[in-house]
């Protein structure tokens, strides 16, 4: 069997571990299907929380699921014993301990030399547990004193523990995301809420939607393990790089992150499959006539929205979009002081926070930095685009184009940082192109202190 796999692990050019992972993680599928013949609430809770810790226990073996335990349970006993700031104390168990993990793990470095352990998976169940601490928490406060968010998913009565196993290890649903809220899986297994049976309308079908990301998938798939043999990350410490003109090396910057891109979508449209045919992605119906079901719960990235991106703002809401969902609840918005409007200080503490959360290395803390400076660069480029008046059209469209361009240009430079996360490798990638992607956004930001305009009051603003 060992020889088998190392068989078919070589075929599409990955370690056994990584291939185990793939198999185990392309089983969440059936059983996340097959969620929905489990008779009974309780059953399905055990039968969610057995499948999470079993599949963990075939991917990562079984100290895996003793990592997952810890931040599971620190939440918990939060929540029993001090409940007025179980969300706080959460947040900074449950990151302190993943952490360590980064830390002790440097899985980073494993994944590039073909190795994977449960640092990822506990990433997404870190996120669950500090949310459902933090609705819990809510669920002190009156509804006039919160957020729309919080009093969407505040909890009233603390989950019992079979329940929170349930929410936190669901068919294999922590391995990549995406994440959702307590509230929806209780109303989920329970079958109330927009889960409820109703005489009026059957219920919805996840086959259709289910099959459009599997093939998704497959193409994904593909389309990385064709382009990853010409756009390999060694490339960048290569001499031959630095022989190279600086639109050559920029295309090439391009070129790998877009060919890494589609193994996260891979991976993406795997969670998205799983999770529409538990029914867990529903998110209600169209207006349209006849009505469809919608699936957005489940959709964790959109790849037109993220490529052909009209501006920086608009990367977080169209990449990994639960988790970026997540960070402006739990983080974002909460950073906000009651009657004064955001700034560049809670957009830098959410990126912040956000590349804490994929780890320490510098690569990573350089990215997220980069893209905070990004989206304020993009904005002032957009408020000078809705400054512009309506019968001067081509200048209009002249910032709009000189947005998109800013967005990819800058984009694809941040995100070497992401992929090659050595401090080293980082810079010297960067300095190869005149630091040029740093500059710009800077040279924006300073650009719109120079030339101020006022805001605009549209529609398309709250979009941005």
């Amino acid at each position: 069997m060992e020889l088998d796999l190392e068989t078919m692990a070589a075929s599409i050019g990955v370690s056994v571990p990584v291939f185990r992972f793939l198999l185990c993680f392309v089983a969440t599928i059936p059983v996340s299907f097959l969620w929905r013949l489990v008779p009974g609430r309780l059953a399905k809770h055990v039968y969610s929380a057995f499948t999470g810790a079993l599949l963990s226990y075939l991917s990562f073996g079984f100290s895996s699921n003793l990592h997952f335990l810890v931040p599971m349970l620190l939440g918990y006993a939060a929540m029993v014993l001090y409940r007025p700031k179980c969300g706080i104390i959460t947040f900074f168990l449950g990151f302190g301990y993943l952490i360590g993990c980064h830390v002790y793990y440097m899985s980073g470095d494993a994944w590039k030399q073909g190795g994977i352990d449960a640092t990822g998976a506990l990433m997404v169940l870190t996120l669950k547990v500090i949310s459902c601490a933090m609705n819990y928490n809510d669920g002190l406060f009156k509804e006039e004193e919160l957020l729309e968010s919080q009093k969407k998913y505040r909890l009233i009565k603390l989950p019992s523990l079979i329940e929170y196993f349930g929410y936190c290890l669901c068919c294999g649903s922590h391995f990549a995301g995406p994440v959702y809220e307590m509230k929806d899986y209780l109303e989920w297994t329970e079958g109330k809420g927009i889960w409820a049976h109703s005489d009026k309308r059957p219920s919805p079908s996840p086959y259709r939607a289910a099959l459009r990301a599997l093939l998704q998938a497959a193409l994904c798939m593909f389309l990385h393990l064709y382009l990853v043999q010409y756009y390999p990350l060694s490339w960048f410490t290569d001499p031959m790089y630095q022989e190279w003109g600086f639109w050559k090396k920029w295309s090439y910057q391009y070129m790998s992150g877009f060919t890494m891109r589609w193994k996260y979508y891979f991976i993406w449209s795997i969670s998205e499959t799983a999770i529409i045919l538990s029914g867990l992605g529903f998110s209600g119906w169209t207006e349209s006539s006849p009505p469809k079901p919608k699936w957005d719960r489940a959709k964790i990235i959109d790849i037109r929205g993220f490529e052909l991106a009209k501006s920086s703002v608009l990367l977080p809401t169209v990449w990994n979009i639960q988790v970026s969902t997540w960070l402006r609840h739990y983080v974002y918005e909460r950073l906000i002081t009651k009657g004064k409007k955001p700034g560049f200080f809670q957009l830098l503490a959410t990126q912040t926070v956000s590349a804490v959360w994929h780890g320490l290395y510098p690569g990573y803390i350089i990215f997220f930095v980069q893209s905070a400076m990004m989206i304020a660069g993009s904005r002032v480029i957009y408020r000078w685009e809705q400054a512009v008046p309506k019968n001067m059209a081509l200048l209009k469209k002249a910032f709009a184009l000189m947005n998109f361009a800013y967005t990819v240009f800058v984009m694809n430079y941040s995100c070497v940082g992401f992929m090659v996360l050595s401090m080293h490798e980082t810079l010297a990638s960067y300095g190869s192109v005149y630091y040029a992607g740093t500059i710009l956004p800077i040279a924006s930001i300073l650009l719109g202190y120079i030339i101020p305009v006022k805001p605009p009051r549209s529609k398309a603003r709250k979009e941005q």
